[in-house]
């Protein structure tokens, strides 16, 4: 057994929010680099071109890459001979996130009430998934996430027998009905299987997943291709403003599902597709 003291899972949170939201993993700035060379449309290299200086100012002086500092997706793969020791390990979380956001000088976001709309002042809390894996490590991954594309996502709950056809043509709407709004070139994560929830967890989680890799089930990785050529044939471009890259990436995870479902779900991110990796 080992012991982990939450103070540490604090400390690293915080320090992962502020560097998530500064900076992007090299996969992204080496997509966004090769996209603006291959980029057809002038006004979609211009665009492109200054998404990259945009980002290099936001390293360079410490400003977030966008506005919209995100609400903070924290997922927690912990193995299970580890114990943590010292409090609650959900609260240490939440305080990770809230000294990243205050002391971070970045955006506060959260309200406490869908309805009341009253803002929690420290962009807590933050949205938590735990999986409990072999091992004596802890895998933290941060991944705030902004809202103007994350409206844009959806989820299809398709019958058997749409198929392939089925999960293509549910893709390629959501990307459509997103248009300009989910500020592209996007990435596209996709979740198909298990359950209606389960599947919008699957979205999510392959937006994390490096940009270039492919999905080890041979029909996703066919339709991983398939899709991101299509998508690109939209003519949406970057910024909405037209051109041949739209989306930089489609990233299809899977899960076995129910005999009568196909459920399919897409949640979009735009071109800040963040996210900090550390491994305790």
């Amino acid at each position: 057994m080992r012991n982990i003291s939450v103070k540490e899972i604090t400390a690293n949170i915080k320090e992962m929010c502020i560097e998530a939201n500064h900076f992007l993993t090299d996969d992204m700035k080496e997509a966004l680099h090769r996209a603006t060379y291959e980029e057809v449309s002038p006004l979609g290299k211009q665009i492109l071109c200054q998404l990259q200086e945009n980002l290099q100012i936001a390293g360079d002086d410490m400003i977030p890459i966008c506005q919209d500092t995100g609400m903070a997706v924290v997922f927690m793969q912990i193995g299970q001979e580890v114990h943590f020791e010292g409090g609650s390990l959900e609260e240490a979380i939440h305080e990770g996130v809230r000294q990243g956001y205050v002391e971070g000088f970045l955006r506060k976001s959260v309200v406490k009430d869908p309805l009341e709309r009253v803002n929690t002042g420290d962009n807590t809390p933050a949205v938590i998934h735990y999986e409990i894996v072999a091992g004596d490590q802890v895998k933290i991954t941060v991944a705030p996430k902004g809202f103007g594309s994350e409206n844009m996502s959806k989820v299809f709950m398709l019958k058997p027998a749409d198929g392939a056809e089925g999960v293509k043509n549910a893709i390629l709407t959501a990307v459509k009905d997103a248009g300009p709004n989910a500020c592209p070139p996007m990435v596209v994560g996709v979740g198909v299987g298990g359950t209606f929830e389960k599947c919008a967890l699957l979205a999510k989680k392959a937006l994390t997943r490096a940009v270039g890799s492919a999905s080890p089930v041979a029909w996703a990785r066919e339709m991983e291709q398939e899709l991101l050529q299509k998508i690109n044939a939209t003519g949406i471009g970057p910024g909405g403003l037209g051109g041949s890259t739209t989306a930089l990436a489609v990233n299809i995870e899977t899960y076995p599902t129910h005999i009568a479902g196909l459920p399919v779900a897409v949640n979009i991110c735009c071109h800040v597709n963040r996210h900090a990796v550390r491994v305790l």
